[in-house]
């Protein structure tokens, strides 16, 4: 059965409220027109710098300019490039993951000052960066990061060409206590990783399950290239027709995080390299609150989430084109062509 008749239903709901085919290139020059002339020299690098490849997800010093930097013009459109770039669930979901930042403050972090000067622990320290020249119609990139979020963008004439690798995380993952008790922000990507693995035979089980241990860590991290991480797991083909269901559903979760048009090529891309080799590894734990790992292979894709970190209430996912990363493979074969 091919993906589109498995997941329309459950695709609709990703592609409503998203900037269909959104001409990028302007939002980003738009937001370039806002800034001063120092805070553009903190904002802006060129397509090949390192600077693009060098994503993390955990609270650090970066580069690039935060939303302290900015005024209310300047912070909302660079909210405007932001929605535009990802879909309506993957803009809730980013908010809600930088808002997990004041409860850190309140229950983990509120004394450690970064060399910023700012907290560590801070939902205004975010992160943005062009990469290239949007008004050219050329490629470009952008990224926006911080504690828990990596989202890396490359477009062309007004498109986006590639969406990963992309970061969410989420600690706590279900928030213990206070004002806003029991929230979690990534809830579907549990909640379908059980119902998957606890809906498997023993024998299915058996091969699914590389490990009673979960990682601390999911495999691929920041790398900006890595091997075959292994641990398949077991195959679309041997489950059984509710189970490839589920599994389709988990995929869908991912892929709607990002834009429409971006989300549908991807989707597309996944069909093409064949949904038969798609398919799902367990780690650790089937029982909730004790640590746990899963991931989602097939040919072009890697799709991990490992929850084992701060007594398993700390949430790791990642999304990696194993095709196209930062747009590499499209970059290169277009200079290839054009460039010599």
């Amino acid at each position: 059965m091919k993906l589109k008749q498995i997941i329309t239903m459950t695709f609709c709901y990703a592609l409503m409220g998203t900037a269909m085919a959104q001409e990028l290139n302007t939002l980003a020059q738009e937001f370039l027109n806002t800034l001063t002339p120092e805070l553009q020299a903190k904002t802006i690098y060129t397509l090949n710098d390192e600077e693009r490849f060098n994503f993390n997800y955990v609270p650090m010093d970066r580069k690039g300019t935060t939303f302290h930097d900015f005024n209310a013009e300047q912070k909302e459109a660079a909210l405007e490039l932001l929605k535009a770039s990802i879909s309506k669930e993957g803009y809730r979901k980013t908010k809600e993951i930088i808002a997990l930042e004041k409860v850190l403050f309140a229950i983990d972090d509120s004394t450690t000052i970064m060399s910023t000067g700012f907290p560590r622990r801070d939902p205004l320290n975010y992160h943005f960066w062009i990469f290239g020249e949007p008004d050219t119609g050329n490629f470009w990139g952008w990224r926006f990061e911080g504690h828990h979020l990596s989202l890396n963008f490359v477009a062309e004439k007004g498109k986006i060409i590639a969406s990963t690798p992309s970061f969410m995380g989420s600690n706590p993952a279900i928030v213990p206590s206070g004002e806003h008790k029991g929230k979690e922000v990534l809830k579907e990507e549990k909640n379908l990783g059980y119902a998957l693995v606890r809906s498997l035979s023993k024998r299915q089980l058996a091969i699914a399950r590389f490990s009673d241990t979960a990682p601390k860590e999911i495999f691929t991290s920041n790398q900006r290239s890595f091997s075959d991480i292994g641990h398949k797991g077991i195959s679309y083909t041997a489950l059984r027709k509710k189970q490839r269901k589920i599994l389709i559903q988990l995929l869908n979760v991912y892929l709607g995080n990002y834009e429409a048009g971006y989300s549908e090529a991807l989707r597309s891309k996944i069909e093409k390299a064949g949904i038969k080799n798609l398919s799902f590894a367990w780690a650790g734990s089937l029982e909730v609150g004790k640590g746990h790992y899963y991931n989602i292979q097939g040919p072009t894709l890697l799709i991990e989430y490992d929850n084992t970190q701060t007594n398993a209430n700390h949430v790791h996912t990642a999304v990696r084109d194993l095709t196209n990363d930062f747009a590499e493979d499209l970059l290169r074969e277009h200079y290839k062509k054009h460039h010599n």
